[in-house]
């Protein structure tokens, strides 16, 4: 499949009439460099547009990082919501993009993320340069950086721990990688967020509040009752307004509180170990899809006469993800959840989801699967082969639903849901006609199916 972003970020000239239009639809869909100036930009950036022959576009920050651009301080490129493609796209760098802003690099090296995809080190590099225009530890460097900068900025922290929870080996690279990408010192950058901004965020100790931003129309209501009608107790709280629940993260456990607002999710985070923020706030944005790009899936699926009314009464449609994809099978699997560890009481929840092996322990086959290393479920896998993979311990629409939600599989149709056919039939569409009507919803099938789900209330 060729997407949208991966000609958009090509075609200089559609590009430019985006800049031109200042356009925040198109935010974190691609970065537009000014050879002039040395700086990079979101598309919305509103600072003065600059000529079409002083401009260059790249697909990453860390493209540009590379070509020698700094980030620039007034639109801050790297605080928009990430690039829809990396959903859309199951190739090898899209799923690369996921593991890295989960923090494997910074967890387990290349070597790591290179095995993690089944590819040798050489031959991602390739890849991913020919692709996105950097390679992997360039990409995670860009991913560094901007946890970095959340930290200097959202924290109060002293400079040295900052560097460390980020994920830099040094105080002395922290302080280089910040100089070139933001053209700025550390300090510098706290003191000019302050100024800018006032008080961003409440921290005691361990605690950050965030704004993580969405492209709009956002249906919050919608994932809040999905949440609510899915909750585990103990491991997650739901109220009208709010989600709460635990994490269990690689350097130790975490627990959120997300509360949606008009033009952002605040992300009150309360983490044992600051080196897992850039991944909390990757499996958070997963689990909200907060990098949908509505206007996309409305233009397709808006077109369908029996959807199109549903459609447009609620815009902003999201298809839930998950946070870790070992519990998310389980969740599937199990009628019972067996406790897992307890955890300080924070916003209503009190442990954590148990792992594979503790519920291996009962007697279950897939948890042991999951535990043994037979089964590997994570962000970073390719959605056919994880099917496959999943057929040998689970019916076909259990593996469909997990490939959904874990991956953020944007065109999976779960046509055998009671509630997918019960909403078909409710919009006048004949339940055994799914799989021929979703070739006019491709490639947004997934979210086909969550509008269904809506209609059979």
């Amino acid at each position: 499949m060729v997407t949208e972003t991966l000609a958009l970020w090509r075609d200089a000239e559609r590009c430019y009439r985006v800049v031109t239009a200042r356009d925040s639809r198109f935010d974190g869909q691609f970065i537009m460099a000014v050879r002039t100036t040395g700086i990079y930009c979101r598309p919305s950036c509103p600072a003065s547009t600059p000529k079409v022959q002083n401009v260059r576009f790249f697909p990453t920050s860390a493209a540009a990082q590379a070509n020698g651009f700094r980030a620039c301080r007034r639109c801050l490129p790297d605080a928009v919501p990430g690039s829809p493609d990396w959903n859309v796209r199951a190739d090898l760098a899209a799923r690369a993009m996921r593991l890295i802003s989960d923090g494997t690099v910074e967890r387990e090296g290349v070597p790591g993320l290179a095995r993690r995809l089944g590819y040798s080190e050489r031959q991602l590099g390739r890849v991913l340069t020919a692709e996105l225009g950097a390679g992997p530890l360039a990409l995670a460097r860009a991913h560094r950086a901007h946890s970095a900068r959340l930290l200097i900025e959202l924290s109060e922290l002293p400079l040295t721990d900052v560097a460390f929870a980020a994920g830099f080996s040094s105080v002395r690279q922290f302080n280089e990688t910040i100089r070139e990408v933001f053209a700025t010192t550390p300090s510098q950058l706290r003191v000019s967020a302050a100024s800018r901004r006032g008080r961003l965020s409440d921290v005691t100790g361990t605690r950050l509040s965030l704004r993580l931003p969405f492209r709009p129309p956002f249906d919050a209501s919608g994932l809040l009752r999905f949440f609510a009608d899915h909750a585990v107790p103990g491991v997650e709280e739901v109220t009208s307004e709010t989600y709460a629940r635990t994490l269990r993260l690689a350097h130790g456990t975490g627990v959120v509180r997300l509360t949606p607002a008009p033009d952002h999710v605040r992300c009150e985070l309360a983490l044992t170990d600051l080196r897992d923020l850039g991944s909390a706030v990757s499996r958070v944005r997963r689990l909200l899809d907060l990098d949908a790009d509505p206007a996309a899936v409305t233009r397709v699926l808006g077109a369908d006469p029996a959807l199109a009314p549903l459609v447009a009464a609620v815009p902003g449609l999201r298809v839930p993800g998950a946070v870790d994809g070992e519990e998310l099978l389980l969740r599937a699997l199990l009628s019972e959840v067996p406790p897992g560890e307890e955890v300080p009481g924070e916003w209503g929840v009190t442990r954590l989801f148990p792992t594979a092996a503790q519920v291996a322990a009962t007697g279950h086959p897939v948890a042991a699967a999951l535990a043994e290393g037979r089964l590997d479920v994570h962000v970073g896998r390719d959605a056919a082969d994880l099917r496959a993979e999943l057929l040998a311990y689970v019916d076909p629409s259990t593996a469909d639903y997990v490939v959904m939600r874990v991956l953020g599989a944007p065109d999976v149709l779960l046509a055998d849901d009671p509630a997918v056919r019960r909403g078909a039939a409710d919009l006048g569409i004949a339940p055994d006609s799914l799989g021929e009507r979703a070739r006019a919803w491709t490639p947004w099938c997934s979210y086909a199916g969550m509008y269904l789900r809506r209609a059979a209330g």
